[in-house]
């Protein structure tokens, strides 16, 4: 009698299972493949990874006094000649990848009609948007290390807690006057400058010896400190020497931005690789509507998405 039914319970779980339990083996969970599956959680750990990485930043940016404001740290612009333009750069920088984004979603609308020529030519677009950010993107960072001697280390873009007046070079207060808030951006001596004042005090600076006259002061980097006079606050009447800003934005900057950057390069070298095979009829072959097509799409958009919120946290707050 208990064997019947043992015999019993079996066959009803077996015919339970046949029903179409997504679980049971018979069709793909969620029903997805398994691949776009995987795809997701990498994308899931990934997104935790970047949200670690603003989360640190933000935690360090709202525990400092004083923080490089974005619009004086990216207002250079290539071709612009002295002309300031606040953000406007990384503005087109931003436009590139999220049209590419657009073409993008057309490259896997093309896939699902089994249009082998359509895949390739928006994918092809997808790949200069991105080639093209990445270009923005090296430029930028010439830029700051180069042009304006930013580092891993090393941050020249400060930003005044006290409102003061610039010292002469023999010492005396100046016409030069700030408020609380104020950016600066620190010069090396000898160095040309498209900012204002920097290239006369750079070479006026070049010819002191450490700390020796009254109004600048280069250190041993050949970075040039500006002296002044504190005009308001508990400091008022008290001589005070410009500082580097908080040493952890260079490092911040250039890893998060640099993390980010290298998500698109290896974004933009799959698309090609899979631009490729799609060229070559590889997946008209698998008849699968370019399942591999909509795969990189969910990587490319992933990408295009946490740019969104480094653009939010570094460039706009």
């Amino acid at each position: 009698m208990a064997t019947t039914d043992t015999d019993t319970v079996m066959e009803h779980h077996d015919v339970h299972g046949q029903e179409g339990s997504a679980w049971s083996g018979g069709e793909a969970p969620f029903r997805t493949s398994y691949g776009k599956l995987m795809m997701w959680y990498f994308l899931l750990s990934d997104a935790f990874t970047f949200a670690g990485f603003l989360i640190a930043y933000g935690a360090l940016r709202f525990s400092s006094p004083t923080w490089p404001v974005p619009d004086f740290v990216f207002k250079t612009a290539p071709f612009m000649g002295h002309r300031e333009l606040p953000l406007i750069f990384v503005t087109f920088m931003s436009f590139l990848l999220i049209i590419s984004s657009v073409t993008m979603v057309r490259a896997v609308q093309e896939g699902t009609r089994e249009n082998k020529n359509g895949v390739v030519f928006w994918m092809l677009l997808t790949i200069l948007g991105g080639a093209g950010f990445l270009s923005c993107q090296a430029w930028e960072w010439t830029n700051l290390i180069g042009g304006e001697h930013m580092s891993v280390t090393t941050n020249p873009f400060g930003t005044h807690i006290e409102g003061g007046v610039y010292l002469t070079a023999d010492g005396k207060e100046s016409n030069e006057t700030f408020l609380a808030g104020s950016s600066f951006l620190m010069h090396k001596a000898g160095a040309g400058h498209e900012g204002e004042h920097a290239e006369g005090e750079a070479d006026h600076a070049a010819d002191y010896s450490q700390g020796d006259h009254p109004g600048y002061f280069v250190d041993e980097k050949g970075f040039i400190h500006r002296k002044f006079k504190v005009t308001e606050g508990p400091d008022a009447g008290i001589t005070k020497m410009e500082e580097f800003g908080p040493r952890a934005f260079g490092a911040l900057f250039f890893f998060i931005t640099g993390f980010h950057g290298f998500h698109v390069f290896s974004g933009v070298i799959f698309l090609f690789i899979i631009m490729i095979n799609a060229a070559s009829g590889l997946y008209v072959r698998r008849k699968n509507q370019y399942e591999m097509v909509e795969k990189i799409g969910l990587y490319w958009h992933f990408v295009d998405l946490v740019w969104v919120f480094v653009f939010l946290v570094f460039y706009l707050l």
